[in-house]
């Protein structure tokens, strides 16, 4: 067994993470930015598995990993540009009115214009993670993201301070990478 030197066995940077430090973009809408208030990075499970035995079953890791949704709260720009988007999208995937609004969401997207697959309403989404410096440090990568909740916009022309409209999005996906930058 091979022994560390205390050195060795210490953390190199003892900056903390602050937790204002991050951007979210989507692949399929470069041109809009998520001003963001706030993103979780999710919480990510593993099934576990049980062993019987006469005495006590014994757990034992599953197969199987389920991820929570991403949420995101984010500053709602002036022309509402960031909030129909996802809007369109949630519109485009559930076609509430025609399948037309399908159409125009595949249509839409700048990567595969008019191309049809099992993944046409999905995309990829990335949080960069900044560190105290405003440096990229890190890169969670969302694969095949699609909205499932939209949160209202309130108005309210009783207030005295300027305060900015601000919305909230949960998105599904497959899974999420994180790699470092």
């Amino acid at each position: 067994m091979e022994f560390l030197k205390p050195l060795q066995r210490q953390i190199g940077n003892r900056n903390f993470l602050a937790s204002s430090g991050f951007k979210f973009s989507l692949s399929k809408f470069p041109k809009v930015d998520f001003l963001s208030n706030t993103a979780l990075i999710p919480a990510i499970n593993l099934g576990v598995a049980f062993q019987p035995t006469y005495l006590k079953d014994i757990p034992i890791p599953g197969d199987k990993l389920t991820y929570d949704d991403f949420t995101l709260d984010f500053i709602v720009d002036e022309e509402l540009e960031n909030y129909i988007i996802v809007h369109n999208w949630m519109m485009g995937l559930g076609y509430p009115e025609s399948v037309e609004q399908y159409e125009n969401l595949i249509d839409s997207d700048p990567q595969n214009p008019g191309v049809h697959n099992a993944n046409s309403g999905q995309c990829d989404g990335t949080l960069i993670i900044y560190n105290s410096s405003f440096n990229p440090i890190a890169q969670v990568t969302f694969q095949g993201m699609f909205p499932v909740s939209l949160s209202t916009i309130e108005f309210d022309a009783k207030t005295e301070d300027t305060n900015y409209v601000t919305a909230s999005v949960t998105f599904k996906y497959t899974n999420y990478i994180i790699k470092k930058l």
